[in-house]
Formats: structure tokens, C-alpha cells, sequence
């Protein structure tokens, strides 16, 4: 079985930890506050969770969710998570990260960012552009009608087969965006980030499916 590490275990990745465990997962969480801060969680979350450092999770990990501030990317442990798919859920938000010229020029996206911190890691990017609350609430068994899909971008087949397995164990269907270049169709302000899964774009406390249909045509309809 599949034991999923977590590196940050805020909102994403809490709601992960929660997902991954309903699936049947095992679920390694961490934080940078250390993992006595973790035990309300992980008491919830039962048996198949426990807590540890970062350097935990991602030595732990079969899976490893990396769900830290973009700042904070280069404290992600590079050595343990060589040759392991590590998901990437997230944002460059410029008023809490401060300022990258690269990622302000389009020169790179986040996720190629956090690529190259792990060189030797297959990165795939997802659940940067759905809302926790909704992520909680849509996930839905294989073949139901308001089942709702999720982008995902990755430079590996194989590791993005991986990722898909997992979205589909936890509710989601997947549509392939392309390489991490392409991660940019998703980010914030575009058509596919956030509001897509809430019933208006001023009502995110309410979650809406959005099928693979529309989040291609979002997806396409993305402009820099």
C-alpha cells in the first residue's frame, strides 16, 4: 500500500491527509512547526496517519505532497526524495512570497522552480487552482455524473500516471495539461483557477463540480 508523505499539512494538505486516508493511504504529515503541533490531526485522522519531520514525509513517502509557501521551496529535502513523484499544489502569490523576476517575467513557472530544487525527483503539478473547501467536498466515486476533473502538468508519463491512479482513488478525474511549462494555464487568474469549482466566482464557501470538458475549455482559454 501506498504511503503518502506530506510536506506542509495546512488547508491543501490537511485536506489531502483527510482524502488520502478515506481512500485507504497511509499518510506520513509534517509542518515547520515540528510534529507535536500535528496531533489533533493526526488523532482524527486514526491509525493510518502519524506525524514526523519533513525530512519524514519525504523519506517515508511513497507519494510526496509538497504544500509549503513558494518562499519557503528551497527548504524541501532534496536527497530523500530523489527519484520519488513529488505533487506540487503550489501558487506564486508575489504580496506573500515577495518577488521573483523570473516567475514576474514568465521566464519559468513555480512548479519548473521547484523542478530544478529536485533535480532527481519527477514533479507533477496539481490542486494549486481548486479552493480546500471544494476539494473536500467533490471528490466522487468512478463514473458519477457530477464527478469533477482535475489539471495536472508534468515533464514524466510515468509519474503523471501515478498522480492520475491517485486523483482517481480520491475522487477525481485528470486532464493532462502538458509539460510543467504549461502549468501557467492553471495558476491564479486564470479561467481555470478557483472559481471553476464554486457555484459563482463570489461564491467559493459553496463548491460546484466542474467536469473535464470545462476545465479543458478553461484550460484553453488561458492567455498571458
Amino acid at each position: 500500500m501506498t504511503t503518502v508523505g506530506l510536506i506542509g499539512s495546512g488547508n491543501i494538505g490537511g485536506t489531502l491527509a483527510r482524502l488520502a486516508v478515506a481512500a485507504g493511504y497511509d499518510v506520513v504529515l509534517s509542518n515547520s512547526r515540528g510534529p507535536e503541533t500535528l496531533t489533533d490531526l493526526v488523532d482524527e485522522l486514526g491509525e493510518r496517519a502519524s506525524a514526523g519531520t519533513t525530512q519524514d514525509a519525504a523519506q517515508i513517502g511513497d507519494l510526496v505532497v509538497v504544500s509549503v509557501p513558494l518562499k519557503a521551496y528551497r527548504a524541501v529535502p532534496a536527497q530523500p526524495l530523489s527519484g520519488k513523484v513529488v505533487i506540487d499544489t503550489n501558487n506564486y502569490y508575489p504580496q506573500r512570497d515577495g518577488a521573483f523576476p523570473e516567475l514576474e517575467a514568465g521566464e519559468i513557472t513555480s512548479s519548473e522552480l521547484l523542478q530544478q530544487h529536485l533535480p532527481t525527483s519527477r514533479v507533477v503539478k496539481v490542486f494549486n487552482n481548486i479552493y480546500f473547501k471544494a476539494l473536500a467536498a467533490l471528490g466522487r466515486p468512478a463514473g458519477a455524473a457530477d464527478r469533477s476533473a482535475l489539471a495536472i502538468a508534468g515533464d514524466d508519463a510515468a509519474a503523471k500516471a501515478e498522480v492520475t491512479a491517485f486523483l482517481d482513488r480520491i475522487g477525481y478525474d485528470t486532464v493532462d495539461a502538458g509539460s510543467l511549462a504549461e502549468g501557467w494555464r492553471y495558476q491564479p487568474d486564470t479561467p481555470a483557477y478557483g472559481t471553476l469549482y464554486a457555484a459563482t466566482p463570489t461564491d467559493w464557501e459553496h463548491p460546484a463540480s466542474s467536469d473535464a470538458e470545462k476545465l479543458r475549455a478553461a484550460l484553453a482559454a488561458a492567455t498571458r
